[in-house]
């Protein structure tokens, strides 16, 4: 049987911690920055965690 492929815009848009938790980026980052505040693109900035119903779908689309 041949090797299992990762989904190539899966491993662009996910990366796996120490502990194999799944990180993701926030959305709304990417344009339209100037009517947003301050506050809520700080709070936007860093990852987070994916939530545990998506972790494992994510996990079969990045072959961990």
């Amino acid at each position: 049987m041949p090797k299992m492929k990762t989904h190539s815009s899966a491993k662009k848009r996910f990366s796996v911690t120490g502990k194999g938790k799944v990180k993701r980026n926030r959305a709304r980052m990417r344009h339209l920055m100037r009517k947003k505040t301050t506050k809520a693109k700080r709070h936007l900035r860093g990852g987070v965690i994916v939530d545990k119903s998506e972790h494992a779908r994510i996990e079969r689309l990045l072959v961990i």
